[in-house]
Formats: structure tokens, sequence, C-alpha cells
């Protein structure tokens, strides 16, 4: 029964993608989680059934998430038996994230809440029924996780991410001038080098 290390993707991602973990954890089976999901509500209820068809195979599971993955991973999965969580420029806060949205794209919670949908300049959909469910659905997240944060990541300022460290006792580390997809050689080797380190 060797461990297995899922790997959750974000917005415009694939299950694919976990290849690239296959060599940082060798003695692992690294799955690429193949999902559907575009909602949280989505996440919550096609998550806990992919995570238990592949983990009834294995003694211990670690997860791999990226960005709104991680997002979903906290809405879906915090009950199951995850030894540990690697988020990369995790979406912690999905309020505070819609809320600057919302400032960028000059709309206000009336107008939101009247119209339901709103369209925006950057390709985003504001969404009433999106900002209602985050609000009454609170991420609660007790996994040992760490966390790698891109110093110039766009959607979560670093005060986000290090108030949520704290109070999730999560272990962050921030990459200087990182973004917050990582996608570069340097972003790319930064993150090989940070997954070797706190995997051991």
């Amino acid at each position: 029964m060797k461990k297995a290390v899922i790997y959750i993707h974000g917005k415009g991602g694939d299950a694919g993608e976990a290849a690239h973990y296959i060599p940082l954890f060798s003695d692992c089976d690294v799955i690429g989680l193949n999902y559907a999901a575009q909602f949280p509500w989505e996440a919550k209820e096609e998550f806990p059934l992919l995570f238990d068809s592949i983990c009834q195979n294995y003694k211990s599971v670690e997860i791999i998430a990226n960005s709104i993955g991680a997002f979903f991973a906290m809405n879906s999965l915090s009950e199951k038996k995850i030894e540990r969580a690697y988020f990369i420029s995790p979406i912690v806060n999905m309020e505070r994230l819609i809320g600057d949205m919302m400032q960028w794209a000059n709309v206000t919670e009336e107008e939101l809440q009247t119209k339901k949908e709103i369209e925006t300049s950057f390709g985003e959909t504001l969404s009433w029924e999106y900002l209602s469910y985050v609000r009454k659905n609170p991420v609660t997240w007790a996994i040992s996780t760490y966390i790698l944060y891109g110093e110039k990541d766009h959607l979560s300022s670093y005060e986000t991410i290090s108030e949520f460290a704290k109070q999730n006792n999560a272990t962050l580390t921030v990459m200087r001038n990182g973004e917050h997809w990582f996608h570069t050689e340097e972003e790319m080797q930064f993150l090989d080098d940070w997954i070797r380190q706190v995997a051991q």
C-alpha cells in the first residue's frame, strides 16, 4: 500500500500537470484529480467521490493544490484523512478576492445582487450566488499545510496569505518576484526546490 499524492489543478489547468511532480515524489503514486467542477458547490459534490475512489487503494494521502484548486480542496475535503497539503498560490479568502474583483470592475454589492451575474473586462464573471455561497460556507482547514506564494501574486495580498497561514499553523514560503502563476524556468525551479525541502 503505497502513498498517493493527489494533484489538484487551478483554473485553466488539467490533471496532466500532475506529471511534473512524479520525479519529486519518487516513492509515491502521483495522480491528477480529473475534475469538472467550476464552482465550490460542484466541487463539494465531486471532490469527495473522486478522492475516495483514489484513496481506497492507499494507506496515506497527500495533496498538492494550485490556486483555486486549493480553495476547492479546502471547501470539499477538509474532513478527509489527508496527511499533508502543499498549496501553490492558493486562493485562501475567496470572499476577499470577489470583493477585490468587484472593486476592479467598479461593481457595487447592490448591483451584483440585482443583476445576479456581471461580466468584467478582465474575463471573470462576478456572481451573486458565488459570493453568497462563500459567505455561508466559511472554510475550516486543520490539515498540516505548506504554502508557496509569489511576492507579485495579483490575486492574493501577502496580508491575506500570512493571515491564513497564522490561523491555520501553515508554513509559508515566499518567492521574491514570483507571480500567481508559477510557470517561468526560475519559478518552476524554485517550486521544485521548495517541494523537495518541505516534503522530506
